[in-house]
């Protein structure tokens, strides 16, 4: 789905007489709760953009999955999932996953070790593998091509039900089923929390419709139900399948395929409408935080035209772009009672403030390698809100009918058909920096201010402004995203930029903050001195067997002694680290390009922990044990 899908967008073009889709629940969900209205995903495909979400970092950050690496192995680390088990909460992820490894294409439990049921989730109902989740019919669909065994899965748990899902429509098997999962969590505990991660196909790929209208009533007793018998799973298992459109669409005067989008997104629209009700009729609406959001821009994928809606809002680009059309996405958070009805933020915020956010609504702190803050100061419009890191780099070149931005009409001249190539995009305060098809460093960003110029007409990079800010962003995307060495035995590498070759930045004086300790006796920051340009490794060893620490360079992820972490062996600057799947003689080798000059170091550790940061090559220790106590 697009920013422009959303009610506040559909309903001004419906006033104004144009064609436009009619999404009731969706615009109620936004009238009792908050848009984000400039919040942006990771990445503009989808994969990399759910595995930044579920991981808490930015692309930049990504150990395995960036760019299109589709079903390779989520790494093993904290994610959603993992933080809010140990904070006490049932865990289900129902939908695509495709972030599980194994075999590309048709893996299992068994062949993949990113399954979600390993990475935290206490429980999995959904399409497990990447184009899989293109299938709206898992039974009757044809699988693609590449998978060997012609089978769709659909995976219950441990067991593949495809076999039982006849005329079972996406939409209306992942709302039964989230339905029936959230019936049994509160029956069996309902003192006991939970968190949901609903993830619909719809409306991406195929343009695929139900086979029937949506069930009367919603909630408890009805909408969609979940049957639980082979070949009937659930309610709506009847009818010819890809067949019904809704009645206020089917009589306009529009493209068949247009019909078909706008019937999928009603279907979602009815999805999140029921889901609603069935929490009022457990008597948890008030305690349960709805978050709806994208992964990606607006597909022209199936026969969509994006320009009949304009899905894309007020912007440019599409999927796989990175101008706002391509990442910023619809999102609301619906919190009654604790985020005023009716409000929208334009802060903005991206898909690793969600594990931030989440952990401090659970009373826990940030795992220390998430990239993102809380948006809880926004949301209830209390405290002091931090900035968030917003951060892309992504590249379109191995997508073959992918490589240019469409030509529409009501895009800028200069981005019609314009290469993609590599792309990368940065905010600093208010200021939006982007480049495309990028040769090398060297390459100027435009500059926006996408509150004022949302559809990034006026580029500010020739302002003072802008020269100003242009020096900030080439020094800070390289302070804060790490060098991509990961290689799978089977699908090799992805995602080497034309900047990976220019060493970090430096500065000549250490800055005031050198050798200082937080209150919490938690973050140790202080100054490194490197004396040459050159390729660096570093080692970290903690004292104590249940210490655990994490260390930044500026804002750049360098070692990780945190999640599964042994406390005793060392722990590595390799990108390797947590990784799983990959060709250990090639993952985890290169080291870190570091020009000469002081750069500043943040060692998060627990309290009274002492630590030793060793910086290879050299062997020398760069922070005396326990130093500032």
């Amino acid at each position: 789905m697009g920013w422009g899908d959303l009610g506040i967008y559909q309903n001004d073009r419906l006033k104004k007489g144009l064609p436009a889709m009619q999404n009731p629940n969706l615009d109620k969900l936004a009238n009792e709760g908050m848009l984000l209205k400039r919040h942006y995903t990771s990445c503009p495909v989808c994969a990399p953009a759910r595995a930044s979400l579920f991981s808490g970092v930015h692309q930049g950050h990504a150990k395995v999955i960036r760019d299109r690496s589709f079903d390779m192995p989520l790494e093993n680390n904290h994610t959603l999932a993992t933080v809010l088990k140990e904070a006490g909460y049932a865990t289900a992820m129902i939908g695509k996953w495709g972030l599980a490894g194994g075999q590309e294409m048709q893996g299992s439990p068994a062949t993949s070790s990113a399954y979600p049921t390993k990475r935290g989730f206490d429980y999995y109902f959904g399409y497990l593998d990447h184009v899989t989740g293109h299938k709206h019919y898992p039974k009757e669909d044809k699988a693609a091509p590449q998978v060997k065994s012609k089978v769709n899965g659909i995976w219950d748990g441990e067991t593949l039900i495809t076999g039982q899902c006849d005329k079972a429509y996406s939409t209306d098997l992942l709302t039964a089923r989230a339905k029936k999962w959230i019936v049994d969590t509160h029956r069996q505990d309902p003192a006991k929390p939970f968190f949901l991660a609903l993830t619909y196909i719809a409306p991406h790929s195929e343009l695929e419709i139900p086979t029937g209208p949506y069930p009367a009533g919603g909630g408890l007793r009805g909408g969609m139900q979940w049957l639980g018998e082979p070949h009937r799973l659930i309610n709506t298992a009847q009818g010819k399948i890809n067949s019904w459109i809704y009645p206020r669409y089917a009589k306009k005067d529009w493209p068949m395929a247009e019909k078909r989008y706008a019937t999928m997104v009603a279907r979602v629209d009815d999805g999140i409408g029921d889901l609603v009700q069935l929490l009022k009729d457990l008597g948890i609406d008030r305690n349960t935080v709805i978050v709806f959001t994208s992964d990606n821009g607006p597909h022209d994928e199936g026969g969509q035209n994006p320009q009949f809606f304009r899905n894309y809002g007020p912007f440019d680009g599409v999927k796989q772009d990175i101008w706002e059309g391509g990442c910023r996405v619809p999102t609301i958070v619906r919190w009654p009672g604790r985020i005023p009805s009716g409000k929208s933020s334009d802060l903005p915020c991206q898909f690793q403030d969600w594990m931030a956010t989440f952990s401090n609504m659970a009373g826990r702190s940030a795992p220390w390698r998430c990239d993102g803050v809380s948006l809880l100061p926004t949301l209830t419009g209390k405290g002091k809100q931090a900035a968030s890191p917003v951060y892309i780099e992504y590249c379109a070149k191995k997508s073959a009918s992918r490589l240019k931005t469409p030509g529409y009409a009501d895009f800028a001249p200069q981005r019609r058909r314009a290469e993609r190539g590599e792309m990368q995009c940065i905010y600093l305060g208010k200021y939006k920096g982007v480049r495309s098809n990028i040769q090398s460093h060297e390459d100027a960003f435009e500059i926006y201010d996408t509150l004022k110029d949302p559809g990034e007409r006026r580029n500010l990079a020739d302002t003072a402004e802008g020269s100003k800010m242009q020096r900030q962003m080439h020094e800070q995307v390289l302070r804060m995203r790490r060098i991509y060495d990961y290689c799978h035995p089977t699908r090799g590498r992805c995602a080497e930029r034309p900047y990976d070759s220019v060493p970090v930045p430096s500065v000549a004086v250490p800055g005031k903050d050198e050798l200082s300790v937080d209150a919490r006796g938690e973050n140790h920051v202080f100054y490194i001195h490197i004396p040459e340009d050159g390729e660096y490794k570093f080692r970290l060893r903690l004292d104590g067997k249940d210490a655990r620490g994490f260390v930044r360079l500026w804002d750049m992820q360098l070692v990780d002694a945190d999640f599964n972490y042994d406390g005793k062996s060392e722990a590595t600057s390799s990108m390797a680290e947590g990784t799983t799947e990959g060709d250990a003689r090639k993952s985890g080798k290169r080291g870190i390009l570091l020009q000469a000059g002081y750069h500043r170091v943040t060692v998060s550790c627990t309290k009274g922990t002492g630590f030793h940061l060793y910086r290879d090559p050299g062997g020398e220790e760069l922070v005396p044990l326990n130093k500032e106590g």
